[in-house]
């Protein structure tokens, strides 16, 4: 707490935009900010006084007023096939899940933007946890900020993390502006430095807030579908009764008009056994996505405890693969990583102090359409 008794502001709440608000209303130049974001994100400073070429009478200025704090690590746990899992611990108790996958010519950490998710799709283990709240832009690139930390002395740790998805726990664009803030650090040549590309965005179609992306940062999109029509997504992904495909289809269009970076949207579409991955369905799905750049990424499901969903077997994903790649679209399937230490797509769960009354309903749904 600050000598005024308010509490002190994590610096790491901060976009290199509003580190130059902040300091300039206290008198400072703008190139302190430069000099802050880069202590913060490139040095990774958790403490003030690491930062040598800040005066220490505005370090001691600073101190009064701010302070550097991050999640905290409960779990770090490495999976035989080289992914890693963080479970971090937040001020309030509440936890959240940090995944980072190792390929060859990548690195991928996949991070979380809420606390649970306050979207209910049936077959995603951190919906079932319920929702709790958004989480802050310290908490979102404080995940970054930890993977680096942690990955920088592994010489196996494959240029340690070169792409960050929005795929962890919570729907991103229901947080939206701390979403973007950290999104503009990862951009941000003196923070993380990452390419527009090689941050991915992944939404279920929140579509007044996708609007609203386009326009804000440029970055990679990413649309959870999982299936090819209005009846069956409106029970795999509620949020489709209120923006449907039709409309979310639409909202993709607009966000890839006029910006060359964006060359397509990736679809996402988790397979499961039965429900979604029929001959049809792969048909219906070529005719729905016709006329926009699309890659369309299959998704082995990833079972977690309760639920009755079952994963497609690797001949119907292949099948399926093949009508689509047949029909001339892009298409590839997810290699599932970590799946033994639950990092895998669907099953980040953290601990979340649920206030959604989610875990009641939630079997009930899946009841009916299983």
């Amino acid at each position: 707490m600050s000598q005024a008794g308010t509490k002190k502001i994590n610096l790491l709440d901060l976009s290199s935009d509003k580190m130059k608000e902040f300091l300039l209303q206290r008198g400072e130049k703008p190139f302190r900010a430069t000099q802050l974001i880069k202590w913060l994100h490139q040095h990774l400073a958790d403490d003030l006084d690491q930062m040598t070429n800040i005066s220490k009478s505005m370090r001691a200025d600073l101190a009064e007023i701010a302070e550097i704090k991050l999640p905290e690590i409960v779990l770090d746990k490495a999976s035989a096939d080289g992914t890693h899992k963080w479970v971090l611990r937040l001020e309030d108790g509440n936890c959240i899940e940090t995944v980072y996958i190792p390929e060859s010519e990548r690195g991928t950490l996949c991070v979380s933007s809420q606390v649970g998710c306050a979207l209910d799709c049936t077959f995603c283990s951190t919906a079932r946890q319920g929702f709790s709240r958004n989480l802050t832009v310290s908490e979102i690139i404080g995940q970054l900020w930890i993977a680096r930390k942690t990955l920088q002395p592994d010489p196996n740790a494959n240029r340690a993390v070169t792409n960050v998805v929005m795929m962890g726990m919570g729907e991103p664009l229901l947080n939206f502006e701390n979403v973007v803030d950290a999104m503009s650090l990862m951009l941000d040549d003196n923070a993380y430095g990452l390419s527009k590309r090689r941050v991915t965005l992944s939404t279920s179609g929140v579509i007044p807030a996708l609007d609203r992306l386009r326009d804000r940062i440029d970055v990679s999109l990413a649309v959870s579908l999982h299936a090819p029509n209005d009846a069956l997504r409106d029970q795999l992904v509620p949020v489709n009764k209120k923006y449907p495909i039709k409309e979310l289809l639409a909202a993709c269009h607009r966000f890839l008009d006029g910006k060359a970076a964006r060359e397509h949207i990736t679809m996402e579409y988790v397979m499961l056994e039965g429900v979604n991955d029929k001959d049809e369905h792969a048909h219906e799905l070529v005719q729905t996505l016709k006329g926009l750049s699309v890659k369309v990424n299959l998704i082995p499901f990833n079972p977690f405890p309760d639920t009755r969903y079952k994963r497609s077997s690797n001949n119907r994903i292949h099948k399926f693969y093949e009508i689509l790649s047949n029909a001339g679209m892009v298409v590839m399937t997810r290699k599932t990583r970590g799946d033994d230490i639950d990092a895998a797509c669907g099953q980040l769960a953290g601990e979340v102090k649920d206030r959604s009354r989610r875990k009641i309903h939630f079997a009930k749904l899946e009841q009916e359409i299983t």
